[in-house]
């Protein structure tokens, strides 16, 4: 099938983007690589030996980062992920109880310190779908780190504005002493990604 318009353009954009070129040249996976370092230099998140939990990690970009500072990381993911030094997979819905079983004896007896999720759905075109569903996996992150973030512990979370965005920063807020939002240089302008950062997780009432 011959590529869309649209596609050769992504494509385009996507070989010549600098931090692509960057990524290569610096052996990450990715370029969201950059967007977890420049948020961890602005807020501090990234502390060594403390555990770390990367949902829908695949390809692996900021387990890489949160690796090489010395992070305990389990990643999970539906898709396989190759393997990285320092990183223990998961591969399964991080929702079911046999993975959960996996994390709780991975971690063995090491509460997580910080959840990071990256997830994005695939995009169909359809604006107000792409919306709902990159939302409901935001939503489904939080329920994550709710229940299994230790008190005081953080949380980083990819979102996109629109519809829901301003209902989930509220629901954040009922979880995180504060909740902070942040645009590092590596997203492309035109996105409407942003990342929301709960600091300092509440004890469950």
């Amino acid at each position: 099938m011959k590529p869309s318009k649209t596609s050769k353009q992504w494509m385009n954009e996507h070989v010549n983007d600098p931090y692509v070129q960057r990524a290569q040249k610096d052996g990450y996976r990715s370029r969201a690589a950059y967007k977890l370092l420049e948020i961890d230099e602005k807020d501090h998140l990234l502390k060594s030996g403390m555990a770390v939990v990367d949902l829908g990690a695949t390809p692996g970009g900021w387990s890489q980062v949160a690796a090489a500072k010395g992070c305990k990381v389990i990643a999970l993911d539906l898709l396989p992920l190759h393997p990285i030094h320092g990183v223990e997979f998961i591969q399964g819905d991080f929702r079911e109880d046999s993975v959960l079983a996996q994390l709780e004896e991975r971690l063995d007896g090491k509460r997580i310190g910080l959840v990071i999720s990256d997830m994005a759905p695939n995009v169909s075109g359809i604006s107000v779908s792409d919306q709902a569903r990159a939302m409901h996996l935001a939503e489904l992150a939080l329920d994550f780190a709710s229940n299994h973030l230790q008190p005081g512990g953080a949380f980083l979370v990819k979102v996109f504005q629109g519809v829901g965005f301003e209902e989930y920063v509220k629901l954040m807020r009922g979880h995180f002493a504060r909740v902070v939002a942040r645009k590092p240089k590596a997203s492309r302008d035109r996105s409407s990604e942003q990342y929301l950062l709960g600091i300092g997780k509440l004890e469950c009432p």
